[in-house]
């Protein structure tokens, strides 16, 4: 993770964007963190961070931990046995 001023990155942000793709940029004013700058190298990596924070697919999944966590639902191993 890199640290760069606000005012650096204004500067020239379609650099920082590239550089995001590889690591993220914490984005500080008055040398406290403010932000952070997530890129994307496809669109399969975007696809991946909206699933990963969004709220109603969290949901699902931790209701689907909780099915199986009391016995209910298949696990994949046991289709695949099959």
């Amino acid at each position: 993770m890199k640290e760069v001023p606000l005012s650096v990155v204004k500067d020239d942000l379609s650099h920082f964007l590239r550089e995001a793709e590889k690591q993220e940029i914490v984005i500080t004013r008055h040398g406290k963190p403010a932000g952070v700058l997530i890129g994307f190298e496809s669109e399969d990596d975007w696809f991946d961070y909206r699933l990963e924070n969004d709220p109603r697919f969290l949901r699902r999944i931790e209701q689907a931990r909780a099915s199986m966590r009391a016995g209910r639902g298949v696990r994949l191993e046991d289709l695949e046995s099959e």
